[in-house]
């Protein structure tokens, strides 16, 4: 990922984030896809009403599928609402395509959503990682680092008063 792409998604007013994966999950490559949507859909993400909670993605004859992405509906959707956790196509190319499913045919190896967020244009976007699942031991290792940057973080804050 390039400087570029990393400033539109810290501008992008919507970044609806997958907290969890990087508790479960090693990034082993990352992917940028588009998602195919309809029209209450993108009037809700462009609210933030989205979720990434307990998504993962699978390929189905040569296509890249999310599932288990909850959108809420549109308020003034009226009868033309969608459904809450449809299964929503991922637009990449089939060379990325095809190297997430030899990757993910390997034991332990999954693609998981981590990002979504709005583009310049307007469209949206979903950030997706390929996977290797973290054993016990690793995730208390993450919550042990993580409690160490906190601790030097106040120990600085404290330093500089």
């Amino acid at each position: 990922m390039n400087k570029e792409q990393e400033q539109i998604r810290k501008k992008s007013p919507i970044q609806i984030k997958n907290k969890k994966a990087s508790f479960e999950y090693f990034f082993i490559e990352e992917f940028t896809a588009g998602i195919v949507l309809t029209g209450t859909e993108i009037k809700s993400i462009r609210l933030g009403k989205a979720s990434l909670v307990d998504t993962y993605c699978t390929i189905i004859n040569g296509e890249l599928w999310v599932k288990g992405m909850n959108i809420s509906p549109y308020f003034y959707g009226s009868y033309n609402n969608h459904e809450l956790k449809r299964d929503r196509k991922l637009l990449l190319t089939k060379r990325e395509i095809a190297k997430l499913a030899s990757a993910t045919k390997q034991t332990g190896y999954t693609i998981v959503p981590l990002l979504v967020f709005i583009d310049q244009n307007g469209r949206a976007k979903m950030d997706i990682a390929l996977c290797k699942g973290k054993k016990e031991f690793d995730k208390r290792q993450t919550l042990k680092e993580k409690e160490d940057r906190r601790e030097m973080d106040r120990a600085m804050k404290t330093f500089k008063h």
